[in-house]
């Protein structure tokens, strides 16, 4: 049986991913499935760049505002969740196109990953969040790392949910986290777009763009949030720029420090999706933001590969 057609598109945050695959699904009869963990939350809207109705122009976006902050979107729902809307797009005889900087999203997708159905222990999670408040977030992640380097280096430390999520895997298996994660031969037949920017010219954008978030109300955002009931702690509150307007807001740093520490944990996420998305990959093609006919020379290689 033939597999399905499906166009990735991946690169760095701020690159350009989303207009480009918005002009993508116009000339190619597209839909969009999300593969950014950020926007699966309903109301944290400008802190993480959704992309707006407006800015959608009519095309269908899968797998945005599916969420409350508080409800759990865990790899392997996510997994299934893309898996059919994927299915479903094809089904209408259209083209798919998941475009995301989550890496290990992208890659549940087009690696087909096998993701550890182990069932939570209570009882050891309760154990290990007791452990968490012990050691701090810094101090529980470098556990996992002793026992668990490689998946370490995939976690954010400040990810205490993940972190716990894989210790736990680990102690109840007595295997590594990393090592359980095992590969398939994907679904689909993919073809991999990566969009870059020089690096210093992607901060000037981050620059810019956190600097519009603060104008267009990221303080008010935050503020509505903690006031629907949603605790600071909560694991999506963990996405860059929630978790220092909460720190201003709860009066531990200024203003001027919350927007300098966006843009410097911004550039460090850049630094940690390069892991995900290299430019020495064969299996991604590049392509250079910025320039006059990158657009038109994306399409051309995107309709090569669906008339192939």
């Amino acid at each position: 049986m033939n597999k399905g057609k499906l166009i990735v598109i991946v690169g760095p945050t701020a690159v350009g991913k989303t207009s480009t695959s918005i002009f993508l699904a116009h000339q190619l009869n597209g839909e969009v499935v999300s593969a950014d963990s950020r926007y699966f939350y309903r109301g944290m809207d400008i802190g993480t760049a959704k992309p707006y109705e407006e800015e959608m122009e009519g095309v269908p976006h899968h797998l945005i505002d599916v969420a409350n902050p508080d409800e759990n979107w865990s790899l392997a729902l996510f997994q299934r969740k893309a898996y059919q809307a994927i299915d479903e797009i094809h089904s209408r005889g259209k083209v798919p196109i998941l475009v995301g900087g989550t890496g290990q999203y992208v890659e549940a997708i087009t690696d087909g990953w096998q993701i550890p159905k182990q069932r939570a222990d209570e009882a050891l999670r309760e154990e290990l969040n007791r452990w968490a408040e012990e050691v701090g977030t810094e101090g529980l992640h470098q556990r996992l790392a002793v026992l668990d380097p490689q998946a370490a280096s995939n976690i954010d430390h400040r990810n205490v949910r993940r972190t716990i999520r894989a210790l736990e895997v680990i102690f109840l298996t007595g295997k590594k986290f990393s090592d359980q994660r095992m590969k398939k031969d994907p679904r689909y037949e993919i073809c991999r777009i990566g969009l870059n920017r020089p690096r210093e010219e992607l901060y000037q954008h981050i620059d810019q763009r956190i600097e519009l978030m603060m104008e267009m109300g990221l303080v008010k955002e935050v503020k509505e949030l903690l006031k629907k009931g949603y605790a600071h702690d909560l694991p999506a509150f963990s996405a860059i720029g929630y978790r220092e307007i909460i720190q201003y807001l709860r009066g531990e740093i200024s203003k001027d420090e919350a927007m300098m520490l966006i843009k410097r944990n911004t550039r460090k996420f850049v630094r940690r999706q390069s892991n995900w998305f290299k430019l020495e990959d064969p299996m991604i093609r590049w392509f250079e933001m910025g320039e006059e006919q990158t657009i038109q020379h994306i399409l051309a290689y995107v309709q090569e590969f669906l008339q192939s």
